[in-house]
């Protein structure tokens, strides 16, 4: 490795941790629990707040175009973020300190969905929710390295993932609940019970945050407190110097290009599903009750992924869930017609799509410098929120062209086909000669 133009130490091993089989240790399941918190606010995001910003809107307003551009900007400013205060997070004690701005924007933003009574207000403030989510789960990911060891690394990514699935569920079934019951129970309108469930997801959120805030150490950066005006004036050499570094650095740059068109397909399935199950004509109830079964079937194979991680590679369960998602395309565009293949779908996704994203958070942990994770898991959020529009673009557009929604989703098998040629060519920094 360079030198740096800060003072670096050397990487010094995670603390306490035990062999990969023992069990998961207090400061692991604390870690892992704000997954459970956070993905609260994603599931509702999904299924409830554009019906909502829609309900707002004056009957000839376009949803569609005005969620895309609300989700466009909120990548945009955190995949032009990211990378800088990602270098300087990576200075003692600063990892956490930008965690907990973050993440507190997101709460406080989430509860304040509740406030804006016009649609433009409400996606502004919806745009700055979800930049406190997407800029604090690129420090939270980061914090996986200084929580595990590298051989436990796969299987707490995977745990996280898969309580963060299940866990969602809980104020999701309570929210719907409200919303469908409350104006006969409570004398509500429809619109306060709605806007009731963004309080009660921020106030989720925010509780299973409390134990990682009071557990997190970083362990792992590149200068010292003394040394911290120094290291933030150097943080635009240092993310040069990283960008240098990765392209010297094959195996990671092939494996990030990989990640951005899995990461994509990946993506693409799961926003675009609802709506190529509405465009075959499949009930909303049958959609929505699906979506709650990927969450649950999600959650033990996401756990039960990182575990055969552990006993064939972390890469090669990668590949396998690349192939698992062409077989996913290809059922899509040539089976699904009714409510029974949309349902067979959702158990499908639910399957890999945890494996998948989980494995590749623990396996980028494993491949890049420790004391640098900060500045390149901000990378990596560059990668993982600009390939949201690939996949969505290719969709629409071969459908508009061949007039063909099947064609549509089966032009994701590209995105999965390029990503497979990349993971076949690289060569695996973690496995052992």
């Amino acid at each position: 490795m360079s030198a740096s133009t800060t003072a670096a130490r050397p990487t010094p091993p995670t603390p306490n941790a035990p062999n990969a089989s023992a069990k998961l240790t207090p400061r692991e399941k604390k870690w892992i629990v704000y997954d459970v918190g956070n993905s609260a606010f994603v599931l509702l995001s999904t299924a409830v707040v554009p019906i909502y910003a829609k309900s707002l809107m004056p009957a000839d307003g376009n949803i569609v175009s005005a969620w895309g551009y609300a989700q466009t900007i909120a990548s945009l400013v955190i995949a032009l973020l990211m990378p800088l205060l990602g270098s300087i997070a990576d200075v003692q004690g600063m990892k956490v300190k930008f965690f907990l701005g973050f993440f507190g924007t997101g709460v406080v933003t989430c509860a304040a969905l509740a406030l804006p009574l016009t649609w433009l207000p409400f996606l502004v403030v919806y745009v700055l929710a979800t930049i406190g989510l997407n800029g604090s789960l690129t420090f939270y990911d980061s914090m996986l390295i200084d929580t595990t060891s590298n051989e436990r690394m796969d299987r707490v990514s995977s745990h996280g993932y898969g309580w963060g699935y299940v866990g969602s569920t809980v104020p999701f079934i309570a929210c719907i609940a409200l919303i469908f019951g409350g104006p006969a129970l409570l004398g509500w309108s429809t619109a306060a019970c709605t806007r009731a469930t963004f309080v009660i997801t921020a106030l989720w959120w925010a509780a299973f945050t409390i134990p990682l805030l009071t557990s997190y150490r970083q362990v792992h950066y590149r200068a010292t407190r003394d040394h911290t005006r120094e290291a933030v004036r150097g943080t635009f050499t240092e993310l040069a110097g990283t960008l240098r570094k990765l392209v010297k650095n094959k195996p990671l740059w092939m494996f990030m290009i990989a990640f951005f068109f899995y990461i994509d397909a990946v993506n693409t399935v799961i926003s675009m599903s609802t709506s190529y199950g509405t465009q075959l004509g499949i009930d909303s109830t049958q959609l929505v009750v699906a979506l709650l079964v990927t969450q649950f079937v999600a959650f033990p194979c996401a756990i039960l992924y990182g575990r055969l991680a552990g006993r064939f590679g972390c890469k090669p369960m990668i590949v396998a869930a690349v192939i698992a998602y062409m077989c996913i395309v290809f059922f899509a565009a040539f089976f699904l017609r009714s409510a029974v293949e949309f349902w067979i779908l959702a158990i499908l996704v639910g399957m890999f799509q945890g494996g998948i994203q989980a494995l590749s958070r623990s396996y980028y942990g494993k491949i890049i410098p420790k004391e640098h994770a900060n500045e390149y898991y901000g990378l990596y959020d560059i990668f993982g929120k600009t390939a949201s529009i690939l996949g969505t673009f290719l969709v629409a557009t071969t459908t508009s062209l061949t007039g063909n929604a099947s064609l549509g989703v089966l032009s994701i098998a590209i995105l999965l086909v390029v990503a497979l040629v990349f993971l076949t060519l690289q060569k695996d920094p973690t496995k052992t000669v």
